[in-house]
């Protein structure tokens, strides 16, 4: 009989046993986790009426490949963009609510007698909810489209990143065996410019790559090339000293940012599938029912703590970054459980051998419980926070809503946050470019040339040439690299800067300096450091004329090429759909109640298309109703005002006035049936060619309102009375469906 390895029968006992408990979760309608983590258990030593893994460390091999597929799948699902469009909201909640449990869960476990490290592992555990879960329970529910769920998955996309410092960290503590406040920035420093390092080097190189190579992309190659791309960064992330689910994970974000990122999440699934499943199982191999048994309270404990606690402090960041108080009602029961980044976590603790043996199957417990808790408390989060809202004292319910309209008032344009919007990103960029080349010049270069040149005396000497020769460029775009402008708007308040323009160019050049002397302290003495200095300055001013300039500018135009290409080939896939509803513009309507602000104002004083982009096309007063109001027109109490803009601007439209209602019922969108927006194009002879659209009389034959003009590539919305109309153009009007019917 031919023998079979301990490794390949143990895969099939798992595989199996997995198999069977997840069809039997998927008919139960229960999460395919909670299937792995009973599969785990039921093929462990602790139950004796099933086969049991016997060869437990190449188990132990093959869920570190899971947590590797697991965290690069995060990734490819992640990108970097996503981070800065989930809003200050999302990130300030996120942050608040994981510094809040991890307090919280240090605390009580202090209260409970744990060690320092069992405490802090066990705060980190608490912190991190469940992105499945709560994912699929939203898709069961068919709620995908409600505020607080677009809330929660911005914090979801926070916590991700949070996630991955908290694993490096906690590696660097369970390391050293101590918590040191220093270390703990140190490494959050070094973690961060390696994270910015890879982020450019690799938005850089990596599309040019599968540019390269793009014709020879089918699924099996697209998949090797993938695959192949994260271990590359794992095995660089071992390397510097992190963890190869970090490097995993900053691979997935990368491929994330190009066109093929998405072909590549597809074919990658269930190899992911399939690790990611091993990874649960051998989760639930370390539960032991004999612990579970004797510290039932302190599960029960644990899981009270775990749902209440991420509540509150999902509750109160969302209140105190701005959100009404149902929403934020509503995310913190979105976010009472914990899941996947939990597990890993806890196994981190396990596997460095720093944590107690009864931590581990706490934290699944707890998860096991809180994932069949999770759905029930989406469900009657509506109903809950009505019966609260309710009871809450009017005073409160006062200073709530003063709080939320001062926090969303527009105000002052912040000139700290203008010039970093302006220039910091980019100088940010180039200083880590030049720390990067600095450090690698120092550890590579240096014994290179000193070999090459026979440990000569010139050898350091050369070495700096070289450095600063690599270096130019970024210091250029340092000190004399534009501004990062994103619209008109970023144009006009730059001009408000204008004073201080002198101010910025000293602060750009200051740090330039104190990078090249960094750089000159490597390879020279400090008596030699002055006088190359000056050359160094000499040399850089007429390199700059010639040809750095050129390098550095050619530089950032690939960088941003790489960094948009996804982007702009959506745009063109995107072509055909603008045709049937442009700038992917809709119409709103919204009912002004009598507290409101606007009431009583002029649509020329309130300026709805300055501030927030939308344009009022039509007012429903009773049953009388005005089509295209002029800015003269006067808001009164309980207009109903039909607007046209995009999705992103009638929802912050919406947002506004939302603060200044008293009462909270939702508009109803019955009226908004009334109107319709079409499109015709302005022919050689017709009439309109040539006039401008108050004299074009469109308002009075149309019984509607020019809202958007397209003239070949160029599109413009809410244009003016003024507007001259020319042949060629394509017009988009709101209209009366019963006037012109």
């Amino acid at each position: 009989m031919t023998h079979l390895p301990h490794l390949i029968t143990d895969l099939g006992f798992i595989l199996i046993i997995a198999a069977l408990a997840t069809l039997l979760f998927k008919k139960l309608g229960q999460p395919l986790v909670l299937g792995y983590l009973i599969a785990g258990f039921l093929v462990s030593p602790h139950v004796p009426f099933f086969p049991t893994v016997t060869d437990n460390e190449s188990i132990k091999v093959w869920s570190e490949i899971g947590v590797i597929f697991l965290l690069f799948s995060l990734g490819l699902e992640f990108s970097f963009k996503k981070l800065f469009k989930v809003g200050g909201s999302a990130g300030f909640t996120a942050a608040f609510e994981v510094i809040f449990m991890m307090g919280l869960g240090y605390l009580f476990g202090r209260m409970f007698g744990w060690n320092s490290i069992d405490s802090l592992f066990f705060g980190a555990i608490l912190s991190m909810s469940s992105t499945t879960i709560i994912v699929r329970a939203f898709q069961e529910m068919g709620i995908k489209g409600k505020k607080f769920v677009e809330l929660v998955f911005g914090i979801l996309v926070v916590e991700d990143i949070i996630a991955i410092l908290l694993l490096v960290l906690l590696t660097a503590i369970a390391g050293s065996g101590e918590f040191s406040t220093a270390e703990l920035a140190l490494d959050g420093l070094r973690l961060f410019f390696f994270i910015a390092l890879w982020f450019i080097v690799g938005i850089f190189l990596i599309p040019i790559f599968l540019r390269r190579i793009r014709r020879l992309l089918e699924d099996e190659t697209t998949l090797l090339v993938a695959i192949g791309l994260c271990f590359l960064m794992v095995m660089i992330a071992a390397y510097v000293g992190f963890s190869p689910a970090l490097g995993a994970f900053v691979m997935g974000s990368l491929l994330a940012e190009t066109p093929e990122g998405h072909n590549m999440e597809k074919v990658l699934q269930p190899v992911k599938n399939l690790f990611a499943a091993i990874f649960f199982v051998s989760v639930g191999m370390m539960i032991d029912p004999k612990i579970l048994w004797e510290r039932w309270d302190l599960v029960l404990a644990v899981t009270l703590i775990t749902v209440i606690g991420k509540f509150i402090s999902t509750f109160l960041g969302a209140i105190l970054s701005g959100q009404t108080r149902k929403v934020s009602f509503q995310s913190g029961m979105s976010l009472a459980q914990i899941g996947e980044f939990s597990f890993i976590i806890a196994s981190l603790g396990v596997t460095m051998k720093v944590t107690s043996d009864f931590l581990y199957p706490l934290a699944i417990a707890t998860s096991a419980v809180t994932t069949f808790t999770t759905p029930y408390l989406i469900k009657f989060s509506g109903p809950v926070h009505t019966w609260v809202e309710a009871r809450l004292p009017e005073g409160i319910k006062v200073i709530l809503d003063r709080y939320q309209q001062s926090f969303n008032q527009e105000g002052r344009v912040n000139v700290g946050g203008l010039i970093f919007r302006t220039y910091g990103l980019k100088v940010l960029m180039n200083t880590v470019m030049v720390v990067a080349i600095l450090l690698a010049s120092k550890t590579f270069l240096t014994g290179e040339v000193q070999s090459y040149l026979q440990e000569s005396p010139w050898a350091s000497s050369v070495s700096l040439f070289l450095c600063l020769l690599i270096c130019g460029p970024f210091l250029w775009g340092i000190v004399l690299g534009g501004p990062s402008l994103g619209s008109e708007r970023d144009v006009e308040e730059l001009q408000k800067l204008r004073g201080l323009q002198a101010g910025i160019f000293a602060g750009r050049l200051l740090l330039a300096l104190m990078l090249v002397a960094a750089i000159l302290s490597q390879f020279v003495t400090v008596k030699m450091a002055s006088g190359v200095m000056v050359a160094v300055l000499i040399i850089a001013a007429g390199l700059a004329q010639l040809w750095v300039k050129k390098l550095y500018q050619v530089i950032e135009k690939n960088f941003l090429k790489n960094l948009t290409e996804k982007e702009r080939k959506s745009l063109v896939s995107a072509e055909v759909a603008k045709n049937f509803l442009p700038w992917e513009a809709t119409l709103g309507s919204y009912e002004i109640f009598p507290e409101s602000s606007i009431v009583g104002q002029s649509l020329r004083t309130l300026s709805f298309k300055e501030k927030y982009g939308v344009t009022v096309a039509a007012v429903f007063r009773g049953t009388h109703r005005k089509f295209a109001p002029d800015g003269e027109f006067i808001i009164y109490p309980f207009d109903r005002l039909i607007c046209f803009g995009s999705e992103e601007e009638l929802q912050n439209f919406h947002k506004t006035l939302e603060i200044e209602r008293a009462l909270k019922t939702q508009p109803t969108q019955t009226d908004q049936q009334d109107y319709k927006l079409s499109s015709f194009s302005v022919t050689e002879d017709s009439p309109l060619k040539g006039k401008s659209i108050r004299e074009s009389g469109l308002r009075e034959k149309m019984h509607g309102m020019v809202v958007g003009i397209e003239r070949g590539s160029e599109r413009i919305l809410g244009p003016r009375a003024s507007f001259t109309i020319l042949e060629n153009d394509l017009l988009w009007v709101v209209s009366d469906r019963k006037q012109n019917s």
